[in-house]
């Protein structure tokens, strides 16, 4: 043990001895690591060096998981992607931690969502700069994109869409289809087969439904203005007369653009709370479409059937389910939305051309949409709400996204299978309802598709 230099009595303040003096320069060692440390984790922080992160090996090339951040506290995860900034501050005004003073507010209707939804624009910075590098389409979405109130130019006759004669009990279901003014043969195929309303009896398995086999159906077809805006100037005097003839137009006076289709979905949900208390389903799909609707009616009631059906109607969504879908950055697609406008993977959502959700459903997305900006793709937007509302689409293979397999459409009962198939021409669509009828009493017994196996490939839209 070495021997001490230093007398204690001679020295009170300060210890000379060289043990002391060792663990006084190892305190200050210690310090002068600890603080540069510290410098660099603020520097990093701020973007002036590498973030100091652990992330678990593999996570990144995990194609599954969406994009992470690469700090914890990275707020601004898609850079300067209009609705994705427009959004953040949407979704910080109702951010129950942030602002809990809100929650009470956001459960109820709230007076200034449309002041919300333009005060978003106010404090997103640089707007006017990164205008200039968007297409004319994305431009002309934005300049409206906070736009809802657009009054109703033809509503249908009854409460809740054309078929409320004779009906002994609440409707089942409504179709809800979207059409543009011009498609007039589309709107009379799908009304003289699988849009027919009234009465529908299901296609029962083994032919035994019991006394419970159908329901009562609505109809109804969604427009904007096809002409030029103006409320009534350029009116078609034509779906005046089809409207008085069939009682089915809702038509609304906004420009009815591919990206105003969006447009529709809201104020189909704002005229639905209001007309359609008693209805339990609602299809919405386009006017393209074929429906097998006795096997969609039979589908239905069997949800309805199901244990605790009362407890999870209420998130009630079924359709051809795209799971990992990614934006569409080809500039000559229709569907294109360039990075400047958003950014990430697409959440969850039911495309293809038709879905099927339950009326309770439809209210909350009422609801929920008030608090998500419009986005341009329809489908994508549906998405967008269910995310908030913690709820998710289920896909179910029997909704033909991209036709039947190859050879599969060519057998006999093939339609029996499917409750839809997209991209029909009218005059297919009333070839393929009167060949249904006839093979019905040859394919009661077919099952509908079964549940793919594997996963979803991920897809652009």
């Amino acid at each position: 043990m070495a021997r001490s230099t230093c007398s204690w009595r001679a020295v009170l303040p300060f210890c000379v001895c060289t043990p002391c003096i060792s663990l006084v320069l190892l305190f200050a060692y210690a310090t002068f690591v600890f603080n540069a440390a510290m410098i660099r984790l603020e520097g990093s922080a701020v973007g002036d060096s590498g973030p100091l992160h652990f992330v678990a090996p593999g996570t990144f090339s995990n194609g599954s998981f969406t994009q992470l951040p690469k700090t914890f506290w990275e707020l601004h995860l898609h850079g300067d992607a209009i609705w994705n900034r427009l959004q953040l501050t949407m979704d910080r005004h109702f951010n129950p931690i942030l602002r809990p003073e809100n929650i009470k507010r956001a459960s109820e209707n709230h007076p200034s969502y449309e002041s919300l939804q333009k005060q978003g624009f106010s404090e997103v910075t640089n707007l006017d700069s990164m205008r200039n590098q968007l297409p004319q389409q994305i431009l002309e979405f934005m300049s409206h994109m906070h736009m809802r109130d657009y009054p109703a130019l033809i509503q249908p006759d009854g409460v809740c869409g054309a078929g409320a004669k004779e009906e002994r009990e609440a409707p089942l279901l409504l179709l809800a289809i979207k059409t543009m003014e011009q498609n007039f043969k589309n709107r009379q195929a799908i009304r003289q087969t699988w849009g027919q309303a009234g009465w529908v009896a299901g296609q029962w398995r083994n032919g035994k439904g019991g006394g419970d086999g159908g329901g009562h159906v609505r109809r109804v077809f969604l427009l904007g203005n096809g002409r030029n805006g103006n409320a009534g100037g350029n009116l078609s005097d034509v779906l005046r007369m089809e409207s008085e003839h069939h009682g089915d137009i809702l038509q609304w006076d906004f420009r009815d653009t591919f990206f105003n289709l969006t447009l529709k979905d809201v104020l189909f949900w704002s005229w639905f709370s209001r007309s359609c208390n008693r209805t339990l389903f609602v299809f919405k799909g386009d006017d393209d479409v074929f429906v097998n609707t006795p096997r969609m009616i039979t589908f239905l009631r069997d949800q309805l059937k199901k244990p605790q059906a009362h407890k999870t109607i209420g998130d009630f969504m079924i359709g051809d389910v795209i799971a990992a879908g990614l934006p569409n950055r080809v500039c000559q697609s229709k569907y294109f939305i360039p990075e400047g406008f958003y950014k990430g993977q697409y959440p969850m959502y039911a495309g293809g051309g038709g879905v099927v959700y339950s009326g309770q459903l439809t209210r909350r997305l009422l609801h929920v949409s008030k608090r998500v900006h419009l986005f341009p793709i329809d489908d994508v937007y549906v998405g967008l709400c269910m995310l908030r509302l913690n709820a998710h689409p289920v896909h179910h293979p029997a909704f033909l996204t991209f036709d039947f397999p190859k050879g599969e459409k060519e057998t006999l009962c093939s339609y029996h299978t499917i409750l839809l198939v997209h991209k029909r021409s009218p005059a297919q669509i009333v070839k393929l309802w009167a060949h249904v009828k006839t093979s019905q009493a040859q394919c009661w017994d077919t099952p509908l598709r079964g549940r793919l196996e594997g996963k979803q490939t991920p897809t652009s839209m």
